[in-house]
């Protein structure tokens, strides 16, 4: 189990964050397997090729594959690192690790989709002047309708994460955070806050932008990258702060 083999050798592990998870627990295990049927989804939605040409077709695809595959793995994994840090396994996390497996299932559709769009019809047909005969296709009007629909699913597994965060910021006196850990918490809430802001203004460009600005309200998504690069130096400085006065 890659969960195990990642507890083994301590990967993500902070010097100044003890991990409070012990051995996998039932929710870690639940959330591997939809996390994994959910791979297996995607997996299932190619068909096996039959001819050379249609090998070649579907090897077209296999760009959006990876990208929506490392978008699972990083989602993975930060649910991974929740569990060592914390260990919460109250009623209030369940519930909140429920509806996050559900939106990965209904999510992970809309993202392939895009992604498909993006990259295969994007980037390799229109860019780089690779044709791209898939069967896929969308028109103007709906390119709005399918950033809301991903907006949504963007939205809700970030405001998971926060509210995840959240909670084990509340119980900081009973998991007894040390200042260091308190503020990586507080950190990794501003971090998944920054991708819900981003959601919100995509979502509601696409609604009430009209025409094209809907269709670019993905582009928000690009701001992801250097608001969280400031997050990260402005808490990185704090850390670096309390670990220098500690270390006086």
């Amino acid at each position: 189990m890659i969960r195990k083999q990642l507890i083994r050798k301590s990967a993500g592990e902070k010097g100044y964050f003890r991990w409070r998870g012990g051995e996998v627990s039932r929710i870690e295990g639940f959330t591997d397997a939809v996390f994994a049927f959910a791979i297996t989804l995607l997996v299932v939605s190619l068909e096996v090729p039959r001819s050379f040409d249609e090998l070649a077709e579907t090897m077209k695809g296999f760009a959006a594959f990876g990208v929506t595959f490392t978008a699972l793995v990083g989602i993975w994994y930060a649910h991974y690192l929740f569990f060592r840090r914390y260990g919460l396994q109250d009623g209030f996390t369940i519930v909140l690790n429920a509806l996050l497996l559900f939106v990965i299932l209904f999510y992970i559709y809309p993202l392939k989709f895009l992604f498909t769009l993006l990259i295969s019809y994007g980037l390799l047909d229109r860019v780089l002047g690779i044709e791209f005969h898939g069967e896929i296709a969308i028109h103007g009007e709906q390119w709005g309708l399918l950033m809301i629909i991903y907006g949504l699913g963007f939205l809700a597994v970030f405001l998971v994460f926060v509210l995840l965060h959240w909670r084990a910021y509340r119980k900081r006196s009973e998991l007894g955070l040390n200042p260091l850990e308190i503020i990586t918490t507080r950190s990794s809430i501003s971090a998944y806050g920054i991708c819900v802001a981003i959601a919100l203004l995509s979502i509601s460009l696409a609604v009430f932008g009209g025409g094209a600005r809907a269709a670019m309200s993905g582009w928000l998504y690009a701001l992801i990258g250097p608001l969280e690069a400031i997050n990260g130096v402005i808490f990185g400085k704090q850390i670096q702060k309390l670990q220098k006065e500690s270390a006086a």
